[in-house]
Protein backbone atom coordinates (compact mmCIF):
# COMPACT_ATOMS: atom_id res chain seq x y z
CA UNK A 1 0.00 0.00 0.00
CA UNK A 2 2.80 2.18 0.69
CA UNK A 3 4.65 1.13 -2.28
CA UNK A 4 1.63 2.33 -4.38
CA UNK A 5 1.03 5.71 -2.75
CA UNK A 6 4.56 6.42 -3.84
CA UNK A 7 4.27 5.71 -7.05
CA UNK A 8 1.24 7.87 -7.01
CA UNK A 9 2.99 10.77 -5.57
CA UNK A 10 5.74 9.79 -8.05
CA UNK A 11 3.74 10.04 -11.11
CA UNK A 12 1.77 13.01 -9.75
CA UNK A 13 5.44 14.58 -9.76
CA UNK A 14 6.79 13.64 -13.20
CA UNK A 15 3.49 15.08 -14.60
CA UNK A 16 4.02 18.05 -12.79
CA UNK A 17 7.50 18.39 -13.89
CA UNK A 18 6.24 17.57 -17.39
CA UNK A 19 3.09 19.98 -17.26
CA UNK A 20 6.15 22.94 -15.75
CA UNK A 21 8.72 22.48 -18.66
CA UNK A 22 5.99 22.43 -21.05
CA UNK A 23 4.76 25.44 -20.07
CA UNK A 24 8.49 27.34 -19.64
CA UNK A 25 8.92 26.05 -23.37
CA UNK A 26 5.66 28.05 -24.07
CA UNK A 27 7.20 31.09 -22.55
CA UNK A 28 10.21 30.46 -24.67
CA UNK A 29 8.73 30.25 -27.38
CA UNK A 30 6.28 33.05 -27.16
CA UNK A 31 9.29 35.10 -26.08
CA UNK A 32 11.02 33.97 -29.43
CA UNK A 33 8.42 35.34 -31.25
CA UNK A 34 8.53 38.19 -29.85
CA UNK A 35 12.18 38.44 -30.43
CA UNK A 36 11.75 37.28 -33.88
CA UNK A 37 9.03 40.32 -34.14
CA UNK A 38 11.32 42.63 -32.69
CA UNK A 39 14.47 42.34 -34.81
CA UNK A 40 13.49 44.24 -37.56
CA UNK A 41 13.25 47.07 -35.51
CA UNK A 42 15.88 46.32 -33.37
CA UNK A 43 18.48 46.25 -36.48
CA UNK A 44 16.43 49.47 -37.89
CA UNK A 45 17.75 51.26 -34.70
CA UNK A 46 20.80 49.97 -35.07
CA UNK A 47 21.40 50.91 -38.39
CA UNK A 48 19.87 54.46 -38.40
CA UNK A 49 21.76 56.88 -39.18
CA UNK A 50 20.73 58.96 -36.00
CA UNK A 51 22.13 58.85 -33.06
CA UNK A 52 19.53 57.49 -30.52
CA UNK A 53 19.52 57.14 -27.06
CA UNK A 54 18.58 57.01 -23.47
CA UNK A 55 20.61 58.84 -20.49
CA UNK A 56 20.34 58.59 -16.69
CA UNK A 57 20.24 62.15 -15.06
CA UNK A 58 22.08 63.99 -12.76
CA UNK A 59 24.61 62.02 -13.11
CA UNK A 60 24.88 61.05 -16.39
CA UNK A 61 24.59 57.18 -17.34
CA UNK A 62 24.17 56.24 -20.38
CA UNK A 63 21.32 52.74 -20.49
CA UNK A 64 20.90 53.28 -24.33
CA UNK A 65 23.18 54.53 -27.41
CA UNK A 66 23.06 53.74 -30.58
CA UNK A 67 25.89 53.12 -33.05
CA UNK A 68 25.14 56.37 -35.31
CA UNK A 69 27.17 57.92 -32.15
CA UNK A 70 30.07 56.48 -34.37
CA UNK A 71 29.59 59.21 -37.52
CA UNK A 72 31.60 61.61 -34.81
CA UNK A 73 34.58 59.15 -35.14
CA UNK A 74 35.00 55.52 -35.33
CA UNK A 75 35.58 54.98 -31.53
CA UNK A 76 32.85 57.74 -30.07
CA UNK A 77 30.78 54.78 -28.80
CA UNK A 78 33.22 52.89 -26.63
CA UNK A 79 34.53 57.07 -25.24
CA UNK A 80 31.05 58.29 -24.92
CA UNK A 81 29.36 55.34 -23.13
CA UNK A 82 32.90 55.34 -20.90
CA UNK A 83 32.67 59.02 -20.62
CA UNK A 84 28.58 60.00 -20.86
CA UNK A 85 30.31 64.01 -20.14
CA UNK A 86 32.28 63.46 -23.69
CA UNK A 87 29.19 65.67 -25.22
CA UNK A 88 29.71 68.33 -23.02
CA UNK A 89 33.77 68.32 -23.94
CA UNK A 90 32.52 68.27 -28.33
CA UNK A 91 30.13 70.67 -27.84
CA UNK A 92 30.30 73.86 -29.79
CA UNK A 93 31.33 76.57 -26.94
CA UNK A 94 28.39 78.83 -28.13
CA UNK A 95 26.02 75.52 -28.06
CA UNK A 96 26.80 74.77 -24.37
CA UNK A 97 24.04 76.55 -22.55
CA UNK A 98 21.99 74.36 -24.31
CA UNK A 99 22.88 70.94 -23.62
CA UNK A 100 23.20 71.98 -19.73
CA UNK A 101 19.70 73.26 -20.19
CA UNK A 102 18.33 69.93 -21.47
CA UNK A 103 20.24 67.95 -18.74
CA UNK A 104 18.85 70.15 -16.05
CA UNK A 105 15.58 69.95 -17.16
CA UNK A 106 15.45 73.52 -17.82
CA UNK A 107 14.48 72.94 -21.44
CA UNK A 108 11.90 73.51 -23.46
CA UNK A 109 11.28 70.30 -25.01
CA UNK A 110 8.68 71.22 -26.54
CA UNK A 111 11.02 72.58 -29.11
CA UNK A 112 14.27 71.11 -30.86
CA UNK A 113 17.38 71.77 -30.07
CA UNK A 114 20.09 72.84 -32.10
CA UNK A 115 23.91 72.41 -31.41
CA UNK A 116 26.98 71.41 -33.54
CA UNK A 117 29.10 68.39 -32.17
CA UNK A 118 32.94 68.41 -32.76
CA UNK A 119 34.07 65.39 -34.92
CA UNK A 120 37.22 63.42 -34.74
CA UNK A 121 38.64 65.55 -37.65
CA UNK A 122 38.04 68.44 -35.42
CA UNK A 123 35.00 69.72 -37.55
CA UNK A 124 31.67 70.71 -35.93
CA UNK A 125 28.58 68.98 -37.33
CA UNK A 126 25.35 70.20 -37.20
CA UNK A 127 22.46 68.26 -35.01
CA UNK A 128 18.72 68.58 -34.68
CA UNK A 129 17.65 66.95 -31.28
CA UNK A 130 14.31 66.05 -30.49
CA UNK A 131 14.35 64.98 -26.76
CA UNK A 132 12.32 63.75 -23.81
CA UNK A 133 12.43 63.91 -20.06
CA UNK A 134 11.64 61.31 -18.01
CA UNK A 135 9.90 61.59 -14.38
CA UNK A 136 9.49 59.40 -11.70
CA UNK A 137 7.67 60.47 -8.75
CA UNK A 138 7.75 64.04 -10.07
CA UNK A 139 11.85 64.05 -10.65
CA UNK A 140 13.09 63.89 -13.70
CA UNK A 141 15.45 61.10 -13.70
CA UNK A 142 16.84 60.40 -17.43
CA UNK A 143 16.62 62.03 -20.76
CA UNK A 144 16.18 59.98 -24.11
CA UNK A 145 16.25 61.32 -27.60
CA UNK A 146 17.19 61.67 -31.29
CA UNK A 147 20.03 63.75 -33.11
CA UNK A 148 19.46 64.15 -36.35
CA UNK A 149 22.23 64.76 -38.54
CA UNK A 150 21.15 68.58 -40.48
CA UNK A 151 24.88 69.98 -41.30
CA UNK A 152 24.09 69.89 -45.30
CA UNK A 153 20.83 71.47 -44.69
CA UNK A 154 22.46 74.05 -41.93
CA UNK A 155 25.23 74.40 -44.57
CA UNK A 156 23.37 75.66 -47.51
CA UNK A 157 21.08 77.69 -45.37
CA UNK A 158 23.75 79.84 -44.64
CA UNK A 159 25.09 79.46 -47.78
CA UNK A 160 22.24 81.33 -49.30
CA UNK A 161 21.80 83.43 -46.83
CA UNK A 162 25.26 84.67 -47.49
CA UNK A 163 23.98 84.60 -51.19
CA UNK A 164 21.44 86.82 -50.08
CA UNK A 165 22.85 89.50 -48.17
CA UNK A 166 26.28 89.53 -50.03
CA UNK A 167 27.96 91.13 -53.22
CA UNK A 168 28.94 88.31 -55.57
CA UNK A 169 31.78 89.84 -57.16
CA UNK A 170 33.49 91.35 -54.09
CA UNK A 171 31.93 89.46 -51.15
CA UNK A 172 31.33 92.72 -49.43
CA UNK A 173 27.25 93.18 -48.36
CA UNK A 174 25.43 94.67 -51.10
CA UNK A 175 22.17 97.43 -50.83
CA UNK A 176 19.95 95.22 -49.82
CA UNK A 177 21.57 94.37 -46.61
CA UNK A 178 22.90 98.23 -46.19
CA UNK A 179 19.54 99.57 -46.38
CA UNK A 180 18.25 96.56 -43.88
CA UNK A 181 21.36 97.68 -41.78
CA UNK A 182 20.55 101.91 -42.37
CA UNK A 183 16.51 100.70 -41.15
CA UNK A 184 17.56 99.27 -38.15
CA UNK A 185 19.99 102.28 -36.56
CA UNK A 186 17.18 104.84 -38.32
CA UNK A 187 14.26 103.45 -36.56
CA UNK A 188 15.56 100.96 -33.58
CA UNK A 189 19.12 101.30 -32.77
CA UNK A 190 20.04 104.85 -31.44
CA UNK A 191 24.25 105.15 -31.32
CA UNK A 192 26.78 107.16 -32.96
CA UNK A 193 27.24 106.99 -36.08
CA UNK A 194 29.54 107.62 -39.00
CA UNK A 195 28.70 107.22 -43.03
CA UNK A 196 31.43 107.39 -45.76
CA UNK A 197 30.80 106.75 -49.47
CA UNK A 198 33.69 105.88 -51.99
CA UNK A 199 33.04 105.71 -55.43
CA UNK A 200 35.87 104.72 -57.64
CA UNK A 201 37.02 107.41 -60.63
CA UNK A 202 37.34 106.90 -64.00
CA UNK A 203 36.01 102.95 -63.91
CA UNK A 204 34.05 103.56 -67.52
CA UNK A 205 37.66 104.71 -69.01
CA UNK A 206 39.38 101.56 -67.73
CA UNK A 207 35.60 99.21 -68.54
CA UNK A 208 36.42 100.87 -72.17
CA UNK A 209 39.92 101.17 -72.83
CA UNK A 210 41.31 97.78 -70.50
CA UNK A 211 38.20 95.62 -70.68
CA UNK A 212 35.83 94.77 -68.08
CA UNK A 213 37.80 91.83 -66.20
CA UNK A 214 40.43 94.78 -65.73
CA UNK A 215 37.01 97.05 -63.87
CA UNK A 216 36.33 93.93 -62.15
CA UNK A 217 39.86 93.56 -60.76
CA UNK A 218 39.82 97.14 -59.63
CA UNK A 219 36.40 97.05 -57.88
CA UNK A 220 37.50 93.38 -56.28
CA UNK A 221 40.69 95.29 -54.76
CA UNK A 222 39.14 98.25 -53.76
CA UNK A 223 36.77 96.10 -52.02
CA UNK A 224 39.85 94.34 -50.23
CA UNK A 225 41.21 97.78 -49.16
CA UNK A 226 38.38 99.03 -47.62
CA UNK A 227 37.52 95.60 -46.16
CA UNK A 228 41.33 94.94 -44.50
CA UNK A 229 41.12 98.63 -43.50
CA UNK A 230 37.78 97.93 -41.14
CA UNK A 231 36.60 97.67 -37.74
CA UNK A 232 34.57 94.02 -37.00
CA UNK A 233 31.45 96.28 -36.31
CA UNK A 234 31.70 98.86 -39.67
CA UNK A 235 29.50 97.30 -42.67
CA UNK A 236 30.82 97.79 -46.21
CA UNK A 237 28.47 97.45 -48.81
CA UNK A 238 28.99 97.80 -52.72
CA UNK A 239 25.85 99.61 -53.58
CA UNK A 240 26.42 100.19 -57.31
CA UNK A 241 29.02 99.49 -60.05
CA UNK A 242 31.59 101.15 -58.63
CA UNK A 243 30.45 102.66 -55.19
CA UNK A 244 30.69 101.54 -52.08
CA UNK A 245 28.92 102.58 -48.34
CA UNK A 246 30.33 102.19 -45.12
CA UNK A 247 28.91 102.77 -41.46
CA UNK A 248 30.94 103.01 -38.63
CA UNK A 249 28.36 102.94 -35.23
CA UNK A 250 29.80 103.46 -31.93
CA UNK A 251 32.94 105.76 -33.20
CA UNK A 252 33.65 109.44 -32.51
CA UNK A 253 34.45 111.96 -35.68
CA UNK A 254 38.11 111.37 -35.63
CA UNK A 255 37.56 107.62 -36.18
CA UNK A 256 36.31 107.95 -38.99
CA UNK A 257 38.66 110.53 -40.53
CA UNK A 258 41.25 108.27 -39.31
CA UNK A 259 39.81 105.40 -41.26
CA UNK A 260 39.65 107.55 -44.40
CA UNK A 261 43.26 108.04 -43.78
CA UNK A 262 43.84 104.50 -43.21
CA UNK A 263 42.01 103.63 -47.23
CA UNK A 264 43.99 106.20 -48.68
CA UNK A 265 47.68 105.58 -47.41
CA UNK A 266 46.63 101.67 -48.34
CA UNK A 267 45.60 102.83 -51.95
CA UNK A 268 49.15 104.81 -52.52
CA UNK A 269 50.89 101.81 -50.86
CA UNK A 270 48.53 99.09 -53.62
CA UNK A 271 49.17 102.28 -56.65
CA UNK A 272 52.91 102.33 -56.15
CA UNK A 273 53.10 98.32 -57.11
CA UNK A 274 50.21 98.46 -59.85
CA UNK A 275 50.91 101.77 -61.83
CA UNK A 276 49.31 100.56 -64.82
CA UNK A 277 46.06 99.85 -62.76
CA UNK A 278 46.17 102.03 -60.06
CA UNK A 279 42.72 102.63 -57.88
CA UNK A 280 41.53 106.35 -57.28
CA UNK A 281 38.51 106.94 -55.15
CA UNK A 282 36.22 109.49 -54.35
CA UNK A 283 35.49 110.39 -50.82
CA UNK A 284 32.38 111.93 -48.57
CA UNK A 285 31.47 111.22 -45.38
CA UNK A 286 29.27 112.80 -42.74
CA UNK A 287 28.95 111.75 -38.83
CA UNK A 288 26.01 112.21 -36.09
CA UNK A 289 25.80 111.56 -32.56
CA UNK A 290 21.91 110.06 -32.75
CA UNK A 291 21.49 107.34 -35.42
CA UNK A 292 17.99 107.15 -35.01
CA UNK A 293 15.68 109.36 -37.69
CA UNK A 294 18.78 110.69 -39.06
CA UNK A 295 20.33 108.29 -41.29
CA UNK A 296 18.45 109.55 -44.62
CA UNK A 297 20.16 112.87 -44.13
CA UNK A 298 23.41 111.49 -42.96
CA UNK A 299 23.77 109.62 -46.02
CA UNK A 300 22.56 112.38 -48.34
CA UNK A 301 25.17 114.39 -46.73
CA UNK A 302 28.11 111.71 -47.19
CA UNK A 303 26.83 111.14 -50.69
CA UNK A 304 27.01 115.26 -51.31
CA UNK A 305 30.43 115.46 -50.32
CA UNK A 306 31.98 112.45 -52.20
CA UNK A 307 30.32 114.15 -55.33
CA UNK A 308 31.69 117.62 -54.11
CA UNK A 309 34.98 115.98 -53.81
CA UNK A 310 34.72 113.83 -57.45
CA UNK A 311 34.16 117.41 -58.93
CA UNK A 312 36.73 119.07 -58.02
CA UNK A 313 39.12 116.39 -58.90
CA UNK A 314 37.23 116.47 -62.45
CA UNK A 315 37.79 120.99 -61.71
CA UNK A 316 41.76 120.06 -61.19
CA UNK A 317 42.17 117.75 -64.27
CA UNK A 318 40.67 120.35 -66.61
CA UNK A 319 43.00 123.15 -65.06
CA UNK A 320 45.76 121.38 -66.19
CA UNK A 321 45.50 120.81 -68.90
Amino acid sequence: MVFFMWLVVLGVGIILLIAFIAVQHFKLARLKGKMDYLKPLIETVENAKDIIYYCETPQLKYRYLSPGVNQLGANSYQEHMKNPNRVFEIVHPDDYEKLESKISGEWDFSKPIIFRLMNDKGNYIWFEEHATPVYKEGRMIAVQGIYRNIDDKMKLQQQLEYEVSHDGLTNVFNRTYFQTKMGIYNRLKDVPMGVIICDLDQLKYINDNNGHQAGDRLIIEAANILTNCASEEMVIARIGGDEFSILLPNVVEEDVVAFINKVIQNLNYHNTFNESLPIHMSVGYAYINSSIRNMECLYSEADQQMYTAKNAKKVLARLRK
